[in-house]
């Protein structure tokens, strides 16, 4: 299976790929609905990054992963999975990439709202629209911008750069609107996973509830960390600097929905298996 370079947090990484400056990827500081509403509006997409389990990790970097399953081709039969044939989904094929997914999927749904740049993205998402879940994640594979892109942020990061075969066991997702339903949209599963019902206005805390869920599965783990891709006006994030530095909230330590004990890492990396 190809390998990417472990890539940290890089807010320049969004706008490398062709998305305007209007959006930026930002913290979402805690999941209770005061520090919610810290983040600027509108949010067009939630990215969460958790723990993988043992048994998951165990079989991550096997060579099965490359193997296409039934599951993937065929059309799911439960009405909490079934495939919106609207959202853009893609399955992974490349190790060390799933930040980056992530982020194409948070994009790729809201092309709508979201202006992009004549660019590989662009083009990429072009070619895409109409392939299927497989196929696109094939795609990715053989776009060589975004890979080029990918390495190159790779580099500028603040701590050592791993190598390509760093294994890191740790996966982001992400979670968008379409069509009234929030999705939960993992390159490692097919197809979208429908966490009910939500709206561009709602979609932040329907999505904080799902990552609330996450936790509450693994509660002795503490690396969690969501992010969101919303509006980055100034003016917004004035007033969110003014109010973090009123409640004091230190940036490498962000506990308040977490119970005390989850840490927000300012150097999480975006691109995982």
């Amino acid at each position: 299976m190809p390998s990417w370079i472990p890539m940290e947090s890089n807010p320049e990484f969004l706008h490398k790929l062709g998305v305007s400056k209007d959006w930026s990827v930002v913290d979402v500081y805690g999941l209770e609905p005061d520090l919610l509403a810290l983040v600027p509006k509108p949010v067009a997409a939630v990215i969460l990054l958790y723990p993988l389990s043992k048994e998951v990790r165990d079989n991550l970097y096997s060579d099965e992963s490359l193997e296409d399953t039934k599951e993937d081709a065929s059309t799911c039969e439960d009405t909490s999975t079934c495939e919106d044939t609207e959202v853009f989904h893609m399955k992974q094929y490349i190790h060390n990439a799933c930040g980056t997914i992530a982020l194409i999927h948070s994009i790729g749904n809201n092309r709508d709202i979201i202006d992009l740049q004549d660019g590989f993205l662009k083009t990429f998402l072009a070619k895409a629209k109409n392939l299927s879940f497989v196929e696109c994640g094939k795609l990715l594979m053989e776009s060589d911008g975004i890979s080029i892109t990918h390495k190159d942020v790779a580099q500028e990061g603040q701590t050592e750069v791993p190598s390509d075969e760093a294994q890191v066991y740790h996966h982001f997702v992400a979670f968008v609107h379409k069509n009234g339903i929030l999705y939960e949209l993992d390159g490692r599963k097919s197809p979208p996973i429908n966490h009910g019902p939500t709206s561009p206005e709602t979609l932040l805390e329907d999505a904080a509830r799902v990552c609330k869920e996450y936790m509450a599965r693994d509660p002795e783990e503490v690396c969690f960390t969501v992010l969101a891709l919303a509006n980055s006006d100034a003016a917004a994030f004035t007033i969110i600097s003014h109010a973090i530095a009123q409640a004091n909230i230190e940036p490498t330590e962000r506990k308040d929905a977490f119970g005390g004990r989850r840490i927000f890492d300012s150097i999480a990396y975006i691109v995982c298996p």
